[in-house]
């Protein structure tokens, strides 16, 4: 079932984007959760009249590695503020030729490698839940990403894994290669947990991924660097600012989506044995299934 709402558009940002330029009345909201602090206070305003909210999800300064992020409470603290829909931009290797440094890349899939520290789940504390997982990113959201990229003449492939690893190391060649042959088109640390807490919570996701490098399943390349995925990524962080407004702009101010109500028929617990602090924690989220 379809649910639709008011618009509000989000953007985390990765490495490289901090900031988005040409936001109007201006606030930073420090937003509490029942899981801790977001990565940073949460940039709101709006552009052309259309609300929009920035999040780093490193931290300014980039002070968390990923997998110190608070995913849950970034999460959460946009659900809060009525977010709706979430942009993700995020720095990857490429996996394929295809996929070549300096091109956008805008997933269909993820392949999961990280080792199970991360918080992923909302559920838990005496609530049992299950949300379809089967196409982790948003198409309706993703449409409006490749027309903002074709917009703004940037070379993007549509479609694809990304498989995202614990890191903070970059990978073996032996790993890139494996990851190759289970056809993974890009490589990246941070999209889980952050997806699938965005269904959990309702919110349609898609990623933006700019390639900074090609990992390093070729033989004939340097093995990657942090000083050579700066270089491309200062070129990278431009067009994402350029085609985040174009994002925004081309996002209808009522959206309907299914994905506004994932959980629908997702949580097992009968909700009269859910611990009443379990409760509180997730009225936010889940409070209109169990009234």
């Amino acid at each position: 079932m379809s649910e639709i709402k008011k618009t509000f558009l989000a953007f985390i940002g990765g490495s490289g984007l901090y900031d988005l330029p040409g936001i109007e009345n201006v606030e930073e909201q420090e937003i509490a959760t029942p899981f801790g602090c977001p990565s940073d206070k949460i940039i709101t305003g709006k552009i052309e009249g259309k609300p929009i909210a920035f999040l780093p999800r490193h931290g300014k300064g980039h002070r968390f590695l990923p997998s110190e992020v608070n995913y849950r409470a970034n999460i959460y603290a946009l659900k809060k503020l009525g977010v709706t829909h979430i942009v993700s931009v995020s720095a990857v290797g490429g996996l394929q030729e295809k996929t070549a440094p300096g091109t956008a890349v805008i997933p269909t899939q993820i392949i999961d490698k990280t080792n199970g520290t991360r918080q992923r789940t909302f559920f838990g504390n005496g609530v049992v839940g299950h949300v379809s997982f089967a196409d982790p990113y948003c198409p309706e959201l993703q449409k409006h990403i490749a027309k903002a990229c074709e917009q703004e003449k940037v070379t993007t492939h549509l479609g694809g894994a990304l498989v995202c690893i614990e890191g903070p190391r970059f990978s073996s060649r032996a790993e890139s290669h494996s990851y190759r042959r289970e056809e993974a088109s890009i490589i990246g640390m941070t999209a889980m947990p952050e997806a699938i807490l965005a269904r959990e919570a309702e919110i349609a996701y898609a990623t933006l991924a700019f390639v900074t490098d090609y990992d390093c399943w070729r033989e004939e390349t340097e093995a990657v660097t942090v000083e050579a995925v700066m270089a491309v990524l200062s070129k990278n962080v431009e067009a994402s600012k350029r085609i985040a407004k174009a994002i925004h702009k081309s996002l209808p101010m009522e959206s309907s989506n299914s994905i506004f109500s994932a959980a629908a028929n997702s949580i097992m617990t009968n909700p009269s044995l859910i611990p009443a602090e379990t409760k509180r924690n997730l009225e936010l989220l889940y409070g209109k299934y169990w009234k």
